[in-house]
């Protein structure tokens, strides 16, 4: 059976930097050499357009890249009636629902449901678009253990919201969201459902066929594939009802002066030529991923978190944002008094890789009335010896304060 250490042992950072501690997953991941070959082998061997030109290097362009999709697409467990709409990533994919579901799905006095957890990208998209068509934004706040408040959640669909946008996994704090529960209270309202996976989809094995919303969207690079592409997976019928956001390209089945056809799904909401290569190499992380037990991933990275967050409990005068349970591998703190980016300046300074500030959720760090935090979040190639080592420096830089 393949092991953690020999999940790492396929990463050549960690080989071509052994003196560095990388503790920055949630921002991005490491890439594994066989997507590092795909890509390579791509420009080196196939490099050529797809859906296009008429010879063979075309061909079989077009054969991986349509390969890639569905390898991509069957990895989330799909529900029958679904697709994979190719994305420059999580962002891109907000930017064409918040856009393109303005008109068809919302009309002005309609309300959408987010939450006090969301990444920017699950608000400022919809914010422009709302204003301007006068639909209202409601916001599920947190209860005070920094998890969704539940009640406010069902009180708030009371408002019959036409769409429920929520993440799976808080980016700044790590907590997973129970998400089947909120789907399903959601579309008993008759929501639309929308889930940010860009921290889920690292989380654990999905089953997007069970959690049964409407639309999840992640990165590629979350998931050690190349940064630049991403996922917008869609039930058809709801893929139906976006306004493509971009025009051109692939997407047109026919153009006149007169008047313009579009292509059908899912070319009709991929305007211009694609991260052919960004495709490739997201397959080739979902084929290696697949290599390993995802349960021994899983268990060994819960084991790490728990020696985290029990180390970093134990040192005098550190606040920790996030719980223990049900957490995907984030461990978020402060130190009272003290900004964030000196203590992240410290701990790059013995080569501990972690981030400082608010994370892209502004209203998270408002709510919990923090300035941001020191966020450290792992990986199944992380190990014993550098969470150990990243608890001695977060003891020491604060001995140092």
């Amino acid at each position: 059976m393949l092991t953690a250490a020999d999940f790492r042992g396929q990463f050549p950072f960690f080989t071509a930097h052994p003196d560095w501690v990388y503790l920055d997953n949630a921002a991005t991941a490491h890439k594994p050499q066989t997507v590092i070959e795909r890509e390579l082998a791509f420009y080196q061997h196939q490099n050529s357009n797809v859906h296009r030109a008429a010879h063979g290097l075309a061909h079989e362009a077009t054969r991986a890249f349509e390969q890639a999709r569905s390898t991509v697409h069957q990895f989330l467990n799909p529900a029958a009636d679904s697709q994979l709409i190719w994305t420059a990533g999580t962002t891109a994919g907000f930017n064409q629902l918040a856009f393109g579901l303005m008109g068809t799905l919302l009309q002005p006095g309609d309300r959408i449901l987010l939450t006090a957890l969301e990444h920017h990208a699950n608000i400022v998209p919809w914010q422009f678009h709302c204003e301007r068509y006068g639909i209202q934004i409601d916001v599920v706040p947190l209860d005070s253990e920094n998890r969704l408040d539940l009640v406010a959640f069902h009180q708030l669909l009371e408002h019959k919201p036409k769409v429920v946008s929520i993440s799976h996994v808080s980016n700044g704090l790590g907590h997973i969201q129970p998400i089947r529960q909120l789907v399903a209270a959601a579309k008993a309202v008759g929501a639309l459902t929308i889930i940010d996976g860009a921290q889920g989809i690292s989380a654990g094995p999905l089953d997007l066929a069970a959690i049964d919303c409407d639309f999840y969207l992640f990165s590629g690079h979350k998931l050690y594939a190349p940064t630049g592409i991403g996922a917008l997976y869609g039930k058809t019928a709801a893929l139906q009802l976006l306004r493509p956001l971009m025009y051109g390209g692939e997407m047109i089945k026919q153009v006149s002066f007169t008047g313009t056809v579009l292509n059908d799904l899912p070319y009709r909401l991929e305007a211009g030529t694609p991260n052919i290569a960004g495709a490739l190499g997201l397959a080739a992380a979902v084929e290696f991923l697949q290599r390993f037990d995802p349960e021994v991933l899983q268990q060994h990275k819960q084991q790490l978190l728990q020696r985290l967050h029990q180390g970093c409990a134990q040192i005098p005068g550190l606040q920790l944002l996030s719980g223990l349970e049900d957490n995907a591998g984030i461990v978020s703190l402060v130190l009272p008094g003290e900004h964030p980016s000196d203590l992240a300046t410290l701990l790059d300074q013995q080569k501990i890789a972690v981030r400082a500030g608010t994370h892209c959720a502004m209203p998270l760090y408002a709510a919990l009335q923090q300035p941001g935090a020191v966020r450290l979040s792992l990986a199944p190639y992380n190990n014993i010896a550098e969470v150990d080592a990243a608890i001695a420096a977060l003891a020491q830089a604060v001995e140092l304060f």
